[in-house]
């Protein structure tokens, strides 16, 4: 699918070695962007995709280690993208761990873990990236939420995920407005079951998870010039699905 011109932009999917990712990435190199490679400890695949995103066209791409739940590791990440590509235009919030168990069976590390790389990791990288971005007069964040967050989903299983997602819908309203006269848009994408998912229902809407290009077409709408008035927005890609349980 055709997508926004992104030439002149620096794009920093979070946690885009892997998965929905790569994925995400790779569509801005389609764009001729130059792209930076996040990881945390995947640094053979995300040299895969850095190279696989300059064939695609990406003006440069480079790849960059980093956990984004400490602060220091964040500064340390997005000063080296800095100093390689230039200021970060576009931020995917990506990173965010899935803990499917019981929450009374989780250990108190994974319960800190899903909620610091979910909630915790998408306000850090917003936080640092946000100066440059209102200095440019551009900028466009797009965080990866969950479908029906919003709607107060909830499960003894995998709780922590289904918390983490819910406060970053909140922080993806909260900062949208926060940054309405700065030329900078929040926005969110939101998958249900998407191809490259661990585990899948018995039954899908449509009869199919998300593909990747679902949720590339969300992106690319939040990255187009034309889109800039639309702020703060989830776009929820989960086919119709309405959950009476989880």
């Amino acid at each position: 699918m055709d997508g926004p011109d992104l030439s002149d932009r620096t794009v920093l999917v979070t946690g885009s070695a892997r998965g929905v990712g790569r994925e995400l990435l790779l569509s801005t190199a389609d764009c001729g962007a130059k792209t930076a490679v996040h990881y945390y400890t995947s640094a053979d695949a995300a040299r895969e995709v850095a190279a696989e995103a300059e064939d695609r066209g990406a003006a440069d791409a480079m790849t960059v280690q980093g956990d984004v739940t400490d602060p220091e590791s964040v500064e340390g990440l997005f000063s080296a993208v800095e100093s390689e590509l230039g200021s970060v235009d576009v931020l995917v919030n990506n990173v965010g761990d899935f803990a499917p168990d019981h929450w009374a069976d989780l250990e108190f590390d994974t319960w800190n873990r899903v909620l610091e790389t979910n909630l915790n990791g998408t306000y850090l990288c917003s936080k640092r990236a946000l100066p440059a971005m209102r200095e440019g007069d551009y900028g466009r964040i797009v965080n990866i939420g969950y479908a029906s967050s919003e709607k107060g989903l909830v499960s003894p299983t995998n709780f922590p995920y289904f918390v983490a997602k819910a406060g970053v819908l909140m922080f993806t309203r909260m900062l949208a407005a926060d940054t309405q006269d700065d030329a900078v848009t929040v926005n969110a994408i939101s998958p249900y079951v998407v191809e490259n998912s661990d585990e899948f229902p018995e039954e899908l809407p449509r009869g199919r998870p998300a593909s990747f290009e679902d949720l590339i077409a969300p992106l690319y709408f939040f990255l187009d010039p034309d889109s800039a008035y639309v702020s703060g927005e989830n776009v929820e890609v989960d086919g119709g699905w309405l959950p009476e349980k989880v």
